[in-house]
């Protein structure tokens, strides 16, 4: 083999998992590609399974960072993982960038083969960072080289440069380590410097952000002990007709058999029959990595390549007429974008949608339109829906389409209720997300209202929340709850507390509890019982383990076991209810019947 792939998800050969993408554009480009998924770290039973690659290993911890992918917000281990065979979460290692780099060096140390590590985890961990799990300020570089950001074209140079014998340091979309530093590059604070003062630590995260976008973006070098990290400008933006001859290579939309014998992969449902339409952020919220990594232009398939898609996804044998999503990033950035920014990049003293939309963003949501309009008309589609986020902000600024657009979702691509995204109702909190004021999200919920209304539907809102959020505190959800009640109609069930993870404004507020922008101290809580309060102000915990209690998704051989759990577990419920003044201490719940709710239903 040329190269071999090593990822932390379990092998779905799907246009949604970045190590399948990869291998098929090696290999379409002529390149022998062998892959091994989640091996054991422990043995080298599967690391040597596929022998030695003539030209690199590449190394991706999964779809997902394997930190985030193995704790919750407060550290907490996961027992499931959605791409993981089986889906018990005992596959995926901490760090799984490192854990496999080491692994590799650990039984080929006698060859001279590069390793490359790529994949959104190591992509945000490439500059010095702060590390939530372990409180700290690290820097990583195990490995040879790194691809950051969407690598097709930088791992397809790459191979092509080893095969050749040619120099790869050039390569944009690379980063690897020297021990001097590129003089034409802009040097940013070292990384001592960022762990002794947080305002150097902001500046290096200011220049790194501003340097990502390919038309405008300089090289960065950064400093860490005796050797440089060189991170050179990003890959040049895909075209139309490259995204199309990427999402038009032979998915098999299926888990491997080698790691389908050891059960299902729970991941494989949302994606089997999802389409992705587009590539690309311009909303730059402050807590989503989306920007960094898969860049700020949004860069759209054309329309005949994403029917070509769905008609394959029609003509499979088990099609059952359901497409799950068709979207991107956010669903409705489909085909627009600034003209200006296409030609001169990204802007860097403004963004494209807040504090209000830039008067340079043209958005029309005619082509969505039509593009639905197209798709269902594929024989043997009965519904397609709309799963990926929507701007219900750019919704309401398209004056021509806008109406049109909402209408076409909520009657034809709503499944019962449309999931979106405000985070928070407080504008300040919400200032400093990155996001618009609680305007226009009471403007969106009238409308989305009225049109059911028009169509006799009887479908709803679901609101995306965040808790302990940089800046916000206790007071600010209880507004929100209040909010939520008195305008929303609503009690959220869907709110998660802030994860801090590399390379986002957000994490850079929780650590250095300065305002990045201002330069202003700002307050971030930092006690995971206290974050926990704040989520419990809105969905107080007793009632989030009553509705686990309530989920009757369970293997049939725990059924028994599992109404027994829930009998104690109601009895405890009613007793405390009856308690004094009839507030309920969920601490005083009993530990041993929680833990089980937690082993039948988690």
């Amino acid at each position: 083999l040329d190269i071999i792939l090593v990822s932390g998800d379990t092998y779905i050969d799907s246009s949604y998992n970045g190590s399948a993408v990869i291998g098929k554009w090696l290999l379409k480009h002529g390149f022998r590609v062998g892959i091994i998924a989640q091996p054991d770290i422990n043995s080298d039973v599967d690391i040597k399974r596929l022998g030695v690659p003539r030209l690199y290993w590449a190394i991706s911890g999964g779809c997902v960072d394997s930190m985030v992918a193995n704790y919750t917000a407060t550290k907490k281990k996961r027992k499931q993982d959605d791409f993981t065979s089986g889906g018990e979460n005992t596959k995926r290692p901490d760090r799984a960038i490192i854990a496999y780099t080491n692994l590799i060096k650990r039984y080929f140390k006698n060859y001279n083969i590069p390793i490359v590590i790529s994949g959104i985890e190591s992509s945000l961990r490439r500059i010095t960072h702060y590390d939530y799990w372990s409180n700290s300020i690290i820097f990583d570089a195990k490995a040879d080289i790194l691809s950051y950001g969407m690598g097709e074209k930088s791992m397809l140079a790459l191979a092509r440069a080893l095969k050749g014998g040619r120099e790869w340091r050039g390569i944009r979309g690379l980063c690897y380590i020297s021990k001097d530093k590129n003089e034409n590059y802009v040097e940013l604070p070292s990384y001592e410097e960022c762990v002794a003062d947080k305002f150097k630590f902001i500046d290096a995260f200011n220049s790194f952000y501003i340097n990502c976008d390919p038309i405008t973006a300089k090289g960065l070098c950064q400093k860490c002990g005796d050797r440089y990290l060189i991170q050179n400008p990003p890959s040049e933006n895909f075209t139309t007709e490259e995204l199309d001859e990427i999402y038009s290579m032979d998915f098999e939309r299926e888990v491997h058999p080698y790691y389908k014998k050891m059960g299902e992969v729970r991941a494989l449902d949302t994606i089997r029959n999802s389409v992705t339409t587009h590539r690309g952020c311009y909303g730059e919220c402050n807590f989503c990595a989306i920007a960094i990594h898969q860049g700020r232009t949004v860069i759209s398939r054309s329309e005949d390549s994403i029917v070509e898609e769905i008609e394959e996804i029609a003509s499979a044998p088990k099609f059952k007429g359901y497409i799950s999503d068709v979207g991107g990033p956010t669903a409705n950035m489909y085909q627009v974008e600034c003209t200006k920014k296409l030609k001169l990049g990204a802007c860097q003293d403004r963004r494209c949608l807040y504090p209000q939309k830039c008067p340079a963003l043209k958005i029309n949501h005619n082509k969505q339109i039509e593009l639905l309009k197209r798709l269902k008309k594929i024989d043997k589609i009965k519904k397609i829906f709309i799963a990926s986020g929507i701007r219900y902000d750019m919704i309401l600024d398209d004056s021509k389409c806008g109406q049109l657009y909402l209408e076409e979702i909520v009657k034809d691509h709503v499944s019962g209720q449309m999931k979106i995204a405000p985070e928070h109702t407080e504008d300040k909190v919400l200032a400093l997300m990155g996001k618009q004021g609680k305007a226009p999200l009471k403007e969106f919920k009238d409308r989305f209202y009225k049109i059911n209304e028009k169509y006799g539907l009887k479908q709803f809102l679901t609101y995306y929340l965040i808790a302990a959020h940089p800046g916000c505190d206790e007071k600010d959800m209880l507004d929100l709850k209040r909010f939520a009640s008195a305008e929303l109609k609503v009690n959220p069930e869907q709110v998660q507390i802030f994860t801090p993870t590399p390379s986002t404004y957000s994490t850079l507020m929780y650590y250095t509890e300065i305002n990045p922008f201002t330069r202003k101290k700002m307050f971030v809580e930092k006690d995971n019982g206290r974050k926990q309060r704040q989520k419990d102000i809105v969905i107080p915990q007793e009632k989030s383990i009553k509705s686990k209690v309530g989920n009757k998704n369970i293997g049939n051989e725990k059924q028994s076991n599992f109404k027994q759990v829930k009998k104690n577990f109601n009895n405890n419920f009613i007793h405390l209810k009856e308690q004094k003044t009839g507030k309920i201490q969920h601490r005083k719940i009993n530990t041993e019947i929680i833990n089980k709710v937690e082993e039948y239903c988690d």
